[in-house]
């Protein structure tokens, strides 16, 4: 018999999870169970009840539905439906679900036949213009990245099991690379979206030498005026940063709005 768990003298409920996939490389499941430190204390706090990456068994009776990857099918759209219905709690889990990640790259062609012409060749698949979980149903909580920050991740699980609060940082990456004592890597004539992507991940990229990419979707303390005069002043092709912008999703916003000032200029 499971040991009943409390917290401050108050029982605490083991809720039943479930883990699902739709159009992505599942890095993000993954994530979760290459941390072998953490795991088995991770496991004691819910009961998994459907994981195709860590399980074979299967159930439809849970209640927080984590779900990576993108909307690309029709089928897709009606699993994602099929989960919303069972779930309490649904959960968009990585930058495929929530901003349709890489996948959404092929947007950028507005021409689907094209692409599955150049992709697949004389054999065509089923597959429709990408997006994220929120375009098809309505989504309690975002967990952001690519992939997902497994730190992050068990600290979430294990607020939304004591009813606390969740707040993601509204700061930018710089902040915390900035903490970090790294060099900026504009100094180093390196493109990097810091300033202007949400913090959460400890500069994971950059602490690496290797400049942000926006995986984390915008902070929305961030200030796009000065982070263009910033890439400017350090000539990096607007081309470049059009480029990192675009790849996970997260900044359509402001992709459109930077693409109409330029379709605007003389």
């Amino acid at each position: 018999m499971d040991e009943k768990r409390t917290f401050l003298g108050v029982d605490v409920v083991k809720p039943r999870v479930g883990f699902f996939e739709l159009s992505s490389c599942e890095g993000c499941q993954l994530q979760l169970l290459n941390n072998e430190a953490t795991l088995l204390d991770f496991l004691s706090m819910v009961e998994v009840v459907n994981f195709r990456e860590g399980m074979t068994e299967k159930s439809d009776a849970y209640d927080i539905a984590f779900v990576e990857g993108s909307i690309t099918r029709k089928d897709e759209e009606e699993r994602l439906l099929a989960i919303r219905r069972n779930a309490t709690l649904v959960v968009a889990l990585g930058s495929c679900a929530c901003f349709g990640g890489v996948n959404q790259l092929k947007n950028r062609f507005n021409d689907l036949e094209w692409v599955k012409k150049e992709v697949y060749g004389d054999h065509p698949i089923d597959t429709q213009e990408t997006k994220p979980l929120s375009a098809i149903i309505d989504v309690d909580l975002e967990i952001y990245g690519c992939p997902i920050k497994k730190e992050e991740v068990e600290t979430i699980v294990t607020n939304l099991i004591l009813g606390k609060a969740i707040n993601h940082p509204k700061y930018p990456i710089c902040m915390e690379c900035k903490a970090r004592e790294n060099i900026c890597l504009f100094d180093l004539g390196e493109p990097c979206l810091g300033p202007v992507t949400r913090a959460g991940c400890d500069a994971w990229c950059p602490s690496n030498r290797l400049g942000c990419w926006g995986c984390r979707g915008p902070a929305p303390a961030a200030n796009m005026a000065q982070f263009l005069e910033i890439c400017k002043a350090k000539d990096i092709p607007m081309e470049r940063i059009m480029d990192r912008l675009e790849c996970f999703g997260g900044f359509q916003q402001s992709v459109e709005q930077l693409r109409t000032k330029e379709g605007s200029k003389p």
